[in-house]
């Protein structure tokens, strides 16, 4: 998939933009916090209609402003040329594909496939479970709306039987609650276990062409409980309840599972270098991007954040040599790429304006 053409209206700190792209390689140059990353939310915004930032879209338009917009214009693999267009409001999305309206977020998912690498992927290995789960969610669910409709009924079930155990309840209003719960989190524990198999067999692969003598790596799926049956999900919730009506909250399921990074075996976050861990969270999404394509059919655009400057020579060398030569790369920096690294078409923002190398992008006036 390659995308021809980015239209942005309010969107964060940009008022209006419209780039056209040419070529597989697109850079955005500038200093820090003039707009770079707000364009490459835009263009992620359309495999799942979700920001790779933030969870509430409602950030995503800018201050004052009743709602915001996107049009996309796609060469795509199975479709041809594509048009997109997403209208973001207070109240939630529209979305539309070449003028038809789409309803349902699971006709759209898996389609237009993208994949952010950004500086922010360090705290995948460092940080807290809560991002490793919602990355996880997030790409399963952009493979699979079957996995995002288990995801969601999951937790629906746990907020209700949340609220029973703040409030007080018997074990009958328990038991109807953990009654939705435990197919869908045995179903989550099994397709979750299945979708870090697949995800580390190619993080491992990239890792090794990534790092030179690289160590085995991979990922350790670390559920809060192995349960894959209903029954056996029944009958925790019953032996924990009484632990659970004391602490007013649900301890254990599928909302406390995560997984770690692995490097000759060992978890990476305690025993990697800060070299490691950026080539793990590389290999991981560049893994990410050939198992999009693999499960769809379609090519991922591939969004770089200022990461490539973080990088020694040897591992910037080795990522470029990675990447698919035949994959749309929009990357930005503070400074432009090396010359070694092909043509590119550049684009200098500064406070939510972008000018390229023809001049300022067309305004709302030029049309």
């Amino acid at each position: 998939m390659l995308l021809r053409q980015l239209t942005l209206q309010n969107f964060r700190n940009i008022p209006w933009a419209k780039l056209a792209l040419q070529g597989r390689q697109t850079f955005l140059l500038g200093a820090n916090g003039q707009g770079k990353t707000n364009l490459l939310e835009a263009a992620g915004f359309i495999t799942a209609l979700r920001s790779f930032r933030t969870t509430d879209a409602k950030l995503l338009i800018a201050r004052e402003k009743r709602e915001a917009g996107l049009v996309c214009v796609v060469d795509h693999e199975q479709r041809g040329e594509t048009e997109l267009t997403i209208k973001l409001k207070p109240e939630g999305r529209e979305l539309w594909c070449d003028r038809e309206r789409v309803t349902k977020l699971a006709d759209h998912l898996g389609r237009f496939p993208t994949v952010v690498f950004s500086s922010q992927d360090m705290l995948l290995v460092r940080g807290a479970p809560a991002a490793r789960r919602r990355w996880l969610d997030l790409t399963l669910s952009a493979m699979d709306a079957d996995y995002l409709r288990t995801l969601q009924t999951y937790h629906r079930a746990l907020a209700g039987r949340n609220s029973l155990l703040k409030r007080g309840s018997t074990d009958a209003e328990l038991n109807a609650f953990e009654q939705q719960l435990a197919p869908a989190a045995a179903d989550l524990v099994v397709q979750r276990r299945e979708g870090i198999r697949e995800l580390g067999a190619r993080l491992s692969g990239y890792y090794a062409q990534l790092t030179p003598d690289a160590e085995p790596a991979g990922l350790r799926y670390t559920p809060s409980f192995d349960g894959t049956s209903t029954s056996t999900w029944l009958e925790r919730w019953m032996q924990g309840r009484g632990r659970d009506k004391q602490l007013r909250a649900t301890m254990s399921g599928p909302h406390r599972d995560d997984f770690e990074f692995m490097v000759r075996q060992l978890p990476a976050a305690d025993f990697a270098s800060e070299g490691q861990q950026r080539s793990l969270v590389l290999a991981l999404r560049l893994g990410q991007a050939a198992w999009f394509q693999a499960r769809s059919g379609v090519r991922p655009l591939l969004l770089a954040d200022d990461v490539l400057g973080e990088l020694d020579p040897v591992r910037r060398s080795r990522f470029w040599a990675a990447v698919d030569p035949a994959s749309q790369i929009i990357a930005t920096g503070t400074t432009v790429p090396e010359a070694d690294l092909g043509e590119w078409q550049i684009f200098s923002v500064v406070a939510g304006e972008f000018t390229g190398n023809s001049g300022p992008m067309e305004t709302p006036g030029d049309a």
